[in-house]
Order: C-alpha cells, then sequence, then structure tokens
C-alpha cells in the first residue's frame, strides 16, 4: 500500500463532531461528487476508487441524510482496471444539497458555504474531506516533497487555496488539463497540512524519513567535501614534488637557499603527509602560511626553469 493509501486510510478513521462530519461531507461531495439528471429528479453520485473512503462516505451521508443509498461498483476498463465505488443518491438528492446550501441553479455550487466552516475545527474537517477526495501525496522516500488537491473549476481551486492561507500553508494553485491544483511543495508545510488534518501517523513516518535523508545528506556533503579537501592535497603535493625533482635534476637542491632546501627535502622524504604535518617535521617552528609562502618561492625557480626550457 502506498504512503497515500495508508494516509487516506488513517484519515478515514478519524472521528469529529456533528459540525465537523458536516464539513467533511460538504468537501467529499464538492470534490467528488456529481449531480445529474434522473428520470424522476436528480442523482447524486459520489464516486472514488478507494474502498475505505467509499464507506467513510457512506457512513457521513447516512447519518446526514435518512433516505435510501446505493452502493455500485464498477471496474475501470483502461490503465489498472481498479474498482471504482460510487455512492447514490436518488430520491431526495436536490433537497438534501439545499441543506447543506451547496445547490444553486441546479448545480452543485463551487464556493465553500461560510455556516459550514464557520469554526476551526470545521475548517479542519473540510480540508480532511477535500483531501480524501481528490487530493495525493508523495512518499517522504521519493525525490521530492508534494502534495496536491485537485478541483473542478479555478473558482472551487481559489476557495481552498484561501483555506489553506488561512493555516498559514503557502499553498500555490496552478491549471493543468485535468483541473486546477492546489499544492504544497515545502516539505514542513506538508507535515503540517497532515497534522492538521489528523493523519498524525502519517506525520511521525514522514518526520522519520525526513530526518533520515537530512542525516544521510549531512553526511554526504562531508564526505563529499573530506574527499575534495583530500583531492586538492594529493594534487598540491604531486606538484610541489614535480617542481623539486625538476630543480634538483637541473639546478641541485644543494644550490637553494638553506630553509628552501630544507622544505624540498622534507617533502622528497615524505611525499604523503599534509601541509600541517610538514610543519611539524621542520626543524624550526614554521607556521602553515611560512611553509605555503617556501613552496610558491619552489614553484616560481620550477616555473623559471620550465620557461628556459621551452625557449631552447
Amino acid at each position: 500500500m502506498s504512503f497515500a493509501s495508508r494516509t487516506k486510510k488513517e484519515l478515514t478513521q478519524v472521528s469529529g463532531k456533528p459540525c465537523c462530519e458536516r464539513a467533511e461531507l460538504t468537501a467529499l461531495i464538492q470534490h467528488c461528487g456529481v449531480l445529474h439528471d434522473w428520470e424522476q429528479g436528480k442523482v447524486l453520485d459520489l464516486s472514488t476508487e478507494n474502498a475505505a473512503i467509499a464507506r467513510r462516505a457512506y457512513t457521513l451521508l447516512r447519518s446526514a441524510f435518512a433516505g435510501p443509498l446505493e452502493v455500485l461498483v464498477q471496474k475501470k476498463m483502461r490503465l489498472k482496471k481498479n474498482n471504482v465505488y460510487m455512492i447514490r443518491m436518488r430520491i431526495g438528492a436536490e433537497l438534501f444539497l439545499q441543506t447543506l446550501d451547496l445547490l444553486q441553479e441546479g448545480k452543485v455550487v463551487s464556493a465553500i458555504p461560510v455556516l459550514t466552516i464557520e469554526q476551526q475545527c470545521c475548517r479542519k474537517s473540510y480540508l480532511r474531506g477535500a483531501f480524501l477526495a481528490s487530493g495525493s501525496v508523495n512518499d517522504p522516500d521519493s525525490h521530492t516533497y508534494h502534495l496536491e488537491i485537485s478541483n473542478k473549476s479555478s473558482e472551487q481551486a481559489d476557495h481552498l487555496l484561501r483555506l489553506f492561507q488561512e493555516f498559514r500553508l503557502h499553498a500555490k494553485a496552478i491549471e493543468r488539463k485535468k483541473g486546477h491544483i492546489v499544492y504544497l511543495k515545502e516539505g514542513e508545510k506538508i507535515v503540517e497540512f497532515l497534522g492538521l488534518i489528523g493523519a498524525y501517523q502519517a506525520v511521525l513516518h514522514f518526520e522519520e524519513v525526513r530526518i533520515v535523508k537530512g542525516m544521510r545528506n549531512q553526511v554526504n556533503r562531508l564526505v563529499n567535501c573530506e574527499t575534495a579537501n583530500l583531492n586538492k592535497t594529493i594534487s598540491a603535493a604531486v606538484r610541489q614534488i614535480e617542481n623539486i625533482r625538476l630543480i634538483e635534476e637541473r639546478v641541485g637542491l644543494d644550490k637553494l637557499p638553506f630553509k628552501l632546501q630544507v622544505v624540498a627535502e622534507k617533502r622528497l622524504q615524505y611525499p604523503e603527509i599534509t601541509l600541517q604535518e610538514l610543519c611539524e617535521m621542520l626543524p624550526e617552528h614554521v607556521s602553515k602560511s611560512g611553509l605555503n609562502h617556501r613552496l610558491r618561492k619552489l614553484d616560481e625557480i620550477a616555473q623559471k626553469i620550465r620557461a628556459e626550457k621551452r625557449k631552447l
């Protein structure tokens, strides 16, 4: 089972007050409900591919609506051929939507009814219902953090976006071929959202993965830094050895000033050690910057020898 499916299954087990259940049901109807004509009036269908969400929607409808409900199961004919669970309300659909302030001109409204989200707990429940109906979230182990909720219209996306902003979640909206998307990209904000709607087990898993990934990234950065420094040290040591051997061959180390001669001999004797270790090997106390200065002098001498060789 994917992380998104586990999260949604956890959310279907969240209990709340009657006002919160009304808000969650409102979101489910607005995001996965379709109102269409029937020979004796209007029919309201709530469709989902998730069996747990279908049970949740049925339970909420049963507690809010006294009329008959039908549960239909269809199999998709494309791609994975998943089951589609449909909860159908044939009788009294329009009247029921009116009681939820969701009916206008024979259609389900896009705006969130004000009374439905009057309290903060109801606003959280509405977000939970919207996520259950048409939301998804990437597994935290994946390369990117991403949570989104699809909407049927730009107006619906705008209303949902404002609800996100009320909780300072900094969501963004974008239009795609399949609808209008409200999404989060920051791992911290995704964790806040999941905690807000009651997915606490998902939050713990998400945070655990984030911590492990953070530690792994930190270790990788340190290893890469150490590797880069080691490569730099080796390259510098190889160049220094080449310079000293060239001077020894063309001029002779005994012709160098005493301080440079000592450094050249020690570097030839200990080619693998670092500059700090080389400083400690010298008979007199020399700082790292002082040693660098002497090595640069040797480099300048070697460069002059190479320049004269090219002229010949």
